[in-house]
């Protein structure tokens, strides 16, 4: 809970931070309290750790409008404004293309873009009513380099680069910025609660087992959620904001790859970097 006072609060730029009391949610909602925010942090379930000062927890499911609505409106009446928001909910799932089910395949895009949708929905009326506002999605290196095994956490990135992209376009007489955070590799939790599905039924079995063990050892070598949160920070902060930060080397390397080589060249890379 926040120890400011009441008139210091109301001095305070504020933001909702979708996924705020984790990985790098959580590490955006440090970051930006330390640069003079009041930052709503938001999740499902209230965190068990207490959360820093000027970050208040409010209780949002990204997959339930109601829950979404009633979210932002507690935020509004708190501080009158809302001056900016950063979608970090999400999850991944991995298994291959044919094997995973459609029950699993639907809850991994309603909650990566039917969350980021619900929320910027929600948002919305109010910073175009106030002619400004920042909005900061975090996207993938999956949304330009689809993952192997990893295709529908891979198209839901892909498409929050779209929704980003337009948004961008829609709102942005209304005086509302919009960026998208395009990380790569990021060491997380967000990796250790990533839904494995069983490979040893499967029959991509030996070929889905070399790509999660590619995953596995790459992510204790990538850079923690920090690095993430110090570009949302800037996406928030900056005069002139870019639409794209990239983080990571594998996040700069890419947009190269695809601009120099063809279609088939930059899949091969892919394929070969995952061993499958």
């Amino acid at each position: 809970m926040s120890a400011r006072n009441a008139d210091q609060e109301h001095d305070m730029p504020s933001v909702l931070i979708t996924g705020g009391t984790s990985g790098i949610g959580a590490a955006a909602s440090t970051a930006l309290a330390a640069k003079g925010y009041r930052v709503f942090a938001a999740s499902r379930t209230e965190p068990v750790e207490p959360l820093g000062d000027g970050i208040d927890w409010v209780a949002m499911d990204v997959c339930d409008d109601e829950s979404v609505d009633k979210a932002v409106t507690q935020v509004i009446a708190s501080c009158g404004s809302l001056d900016a928001l950063v979608c970090c909910a999400g999850f991944g799932i991995f298994g291959s293309i044919e094997e995973v089910s459609m029950e699993n395949s639907d809850r991994q895009m309603d909650t990566n873009l039917g969350g980021t949708l619900r929320a910027i929905k929600a948002v919305l009326p109010h910073m175009r009513e106030a002619q400004k506002g920042r909005i900061a999605l975090v996207g993938s290196i999956g949304g330009r380099a689809p993952i192997p095994f990893q295709a529908h956490y891979s198209a839901s990135k892909a498409a929050v680069e779209a929704i980003a992209g337009a948004l961008f376009n829609e709102v942005r007489p209304y005086g509302v910025q919009v960026s998208l955070i395009e990380p790569g590799d990021i060491n997380t939790p967000f990796n250790a609660a990533m839904d494995w599905e069983e490979g040893n039924t499967s029959h991509y079995e030996e070929r889905i087992r070399r790509c999660e063990a590619v995953i596995r050892e790459s992510l204790p070598k990538a850079p923690g959620p920090q690095v993430v949160a110090d570009a949302i920070v800037k996406a928030l902060t900056a005069t002139r904001p870019r639409f794209r930060y990239t983080i990571g080397p594998d996040s700069f390397l890419m947009p190269f790859g695809k601009r120099f080589f063809t279609d088939g060249l930059v899949l091969r890379f892919i394929r070969d970097h995952f061993k499958v």
